[in-house]
């Protein structure tokens, strides 16, 4: 075929040159704006990854505050002023420890001991009063709240006995602390006493012990510490109570429980199935961690990310949640020190990052206090 000469169809030689280029430049433009990751259909697709949880010790910047819990053991620290301990520290919400079992039935509700209280201010035990200062056959109704509206239980102005659940000092602070727009929850159980759940059988007793507790601070939330998950009868008698009081007002209710390597023991994951399937509404798991000090072989928040992941996993079966990660925001994580040095600065920007990115529902500590600068850091979360 003469050169000058072409089949019928095609475009002479200039403008097919022409084209290619512009077709090879539009296919760059096309290729620029595709999102980062794209790939040519022809090209193999790597499989997608499997996502997992971040661990605890690698830190992410976090976009959402969280809840700090300031726990107080008031027989300790008697002297405490809410408010001006929220003023100082800038933290709003407080758990306050610890009520449990009192009276010959085991149906009155006391604050844990011991208590060294001025002379002058106890005084001497007045007739129809036990030595922990709870009224007997005196004609006071218990549950009735002071004129003043502190929300202290009981009338009677001489009785200064801080054991008594309306004359604890610590907690008759909480007005001032809730004109800050702060709160406070009282938490029933711990280690210094009996949980009124083991002790209170006497029919409607249990929850009227715990109303009298409830309504004497106008409490919105309460907690459990709860060491008696082996006892059936107890675990089921305080469901029972706890559905109750909450069908009768809105109630904000947590578990304080230990947390293990392998998560939550058997017995405890078994104690919130039951307390489940009873209509107790349980909102909270408050995972009690011991932290491993410096000194333990590398990977301790590892560790520590990894049991509460299980924990999280046990949570959700126990409560029917249809997701388990919608039981993150059902779990608070309260590190216990022995050292001041247990939690450094580091590991608590790690914290309260880690509580951020899964929506857990607070921070708190136990144990020894740590540094100034780590309280600020979790104080600030």
């Amino acid at each position: 075929m003469s050169r000058h000469k072409r089949e019928p169809g095609l475009l002479p030689r200039p403008l097919a040159i022409l084209g290619a280029l512009a077709l090879t430049g539009a296919t760059g433009v096309v290729i620029r704006f595709l999102p980062a990751g794209a790939a040519s259909p022809s090209q193999p697709q790597p499989p997608p990854a499997t996502r997992h949880s971040p661990p605890l010790s690698q830190a992410v910047a976090a976009k959402s505050a969280v809840t700090f819990v300031s726990f107080v053991d008031t027989a300790r620290e008697p002297g405490l002023d809410l408010p001006a301990e929220s003023r100082r520290t800038g933290v709003r919400h407080y758990a306050l420890a610890h009520l449990v079992a009192g009276g010959d039935d085991g149906c009155a509700p006391k604050w844990a001991g011991p208590f060294e209280p001025d002379a002058d201010e106890t005084g001497e035990d007045e007739p129809g009063e036990d030595a922990a200062g709870s009224p007997e056959q005196d004609g006071t109704d218990p549950a009735e709240t002071d004129a003043d509206g502190s929300g202290a239980l009981g009338s009677g102005a001489a009785r200064k006995d801080p054991l008594d659940p309306g004359e604890n000092p610590v907690a008759n602070t909480i007005g001032g602390l809730r004109a800050l727009g702060g709160d406070a929850a009282p938490v029933f159980g711990g280690p210094d006493g009996t949980e009124l759940a083991v002790t209170c059988t006497r029919p409607g007793g249990l929850a009227a012990a715990y109303r009298r507790v409830v309504g004497a601070f106008d409490a919105a939330a309460i907690g459990f510490e709860v060491r008696d998950s082996e006892d059936g009868a107890a675990v089921l008698r305080r469901a029972r109570a706890i559905r109750a009081m909450q069908r009768e007002r809105p109630l904000r209710v947590s578990f304080t429980l230990p947390l293990t390597p392998y998560g939550l023991g058997a017995g405890d994951v078994a104690m919130l199935r039951t307390t489940h399937q009873a209509g107790a509404e349980v909102g909270t798991v408050n995972l009690l961690a011991t932290m491993e000090p410096h000194s333990a072989p590398s990977g301790r928040l590892r560790r520590l990310s990894a049991a509460i992941r299980l924990a999280r996993d046990q949570i959700a079966q126990a409560q029917d949640l249809s997701e388990t990660d919608h039981a993150w925001r059902r779990i608070a994580l309260t590190p216990v020190l022995a050292s001041e040095d247990d939690l450094s600065e580091v590991d608590a920007h790690m914290l309260t990052d880690y509580a951020a990115r899964h929506g857990l529902a607070w921070l708190s500590l136990r144990g020894v206090a740590p540094s100034r600068q780590v309280s600020r850091i979790l104080w600030g979360a």
